[in-house]
């Protein structure tokens, strides 16, 4: 890191977009003593958000398998954010499995990745009785965790309240016409100004069951549709995990039923279980799939969290505050023009 000249710490901020990035950067900028102004164009159901269709997982030593360095290096550090500031979220673990025949895939995921250790049937059965006699061995990811977004979200957004921040649901906010800092965290919306983020697809489907229960996420590893299976409580599972390079939002035929056939190789019983919701979130993401903050003077960039929005928002806010605070740059994320 080195320093750089920043806006008058005494400044006002006005951050865009309510989602889990712009939630976390108001969140400690408002407990750092910001007169900070949160602004969503929707209403607080933020069903028009990508957070609303996110997995939630909080897994930066699994994340490393398919992703850069610097995606753990964050992921690692929200780990302590979310534990400070969200002490009720669940730190279960992950746990990661295959079928006998994709062994090969199974090893090189325990090659790429650190932060786990092997378990073996017994094991397996003690963690999550419902998976008894289903695998031989698994990878166990003991400090990983996951939260529920349209139930964190909510928090989040209370949170902010409470440390005296304000939020304007309804609100189109032009950054032109607010003053002070101003934090960018639209997503896609901001294409106007960052031309190169796409928009990828992230399918996901809920359903419910009183036959299976699970206190973690677990994967399922497999070289065509790799799936996780994210507890939400209640008896209802997200199964996750596809990465499309398209923009509508719809489920396709065969994400469904790729998702489901998966789901099945997990357990049996969720053949059984009730589907309560399709659906698909637009990640935002830049041609690296890294995430960025662009510095224009008093304007901030925050976007590109690509699928690691919920792993990587908190260590992104506490840059975005480093640099306010004390002029801050990590060379690795940050940018200024």
């Amino acid at each position: 890191m080195y320093q750089t000249s920043r806006p008058r710490g005494d400044s006002p901020v006005s951050i865009i977009g309510a989602g889990i990035a712009g939630a976390w950067h108001a969140l400690l900028l408002a407990e750092a003593g910001h007169a900070v102004t949160l602004h969503e164009r929707s209403d607080a159901a933020m069903t028009e958000s990508t957070s609303h269709w996110a997995g939630g997982m909080l897994a930066p030593w699994c994340e490393a398998e398919a992703s850069e360095p610097v995606i753990s290096r964050l992921g690692i550090r929200s780990l302590a954010l979310w534990r400070q500031h969200v002490p009720e979220t669940p730190f279960n673990g992950s746990l990661v499995v295959a079928h006998p025949r994709d062994r090969a895939d199974f090893e090189r995921f325990a090659r790429l990745t650190t932060g786990h250790r092997r378990i073996d049937a017994e094991g397996v059965r003690a963690l999550e009785p419902s998976l008894e006699g289903r695998f031989r061995d698994a990878l166990f990811y003991p400090d990983e965790g996951h939260v529920e977004p349209r139930r964190v979200l909510p928090r989040l957004h209370a949170a902010i309240g409470k440390a005296g921040g304000a939020i304007k649901f309804g609100s189109d906010a032009e950054a032109a016409d607010l003053d002070g800092v101003v934090i960018d965290c639209r997503g896609l919306a901001a294409r106007d100004r960052e031309a190169s983020l796409r928009g990828v697809k992230g399918e996901m489907i809920i359903i419910e069951t009183s036959e299976v229960e699970l206190a973690r996420p677990v994967r399922l590893i497999h070289p065509r549709w790799p799936l996780y299976v994210i507890p939400r409580g209640d008896g209802r599972f997200m199964l996750g995990a596809t990465s499309i390079e398209a923009e509508d939002n719809g489920v396709s035929v065969r994400s469904a039923l790729e998702l489901l056939g998966a789901a099945y190789v997990v357990h049996p019983a969720f053949a059984e279980a009730r589907i309560v919701e399709f659906g698909a979130g637009l990640r935002p993401a830049f041609p690296d799939n890294l995430p960025k903050i662009r510095i224009e003077q008093e304007r901030i960039t925050v976007n590109g969290l690509y699928r690691h929005g919920f792993l990587l928002a908190p260590a992104l806010a506490e840059l975005t505050l480093a640099y306010l605070a004390r002029g801050e740059i990590d060379n690795e994320v940050m940018q200024c023009a």
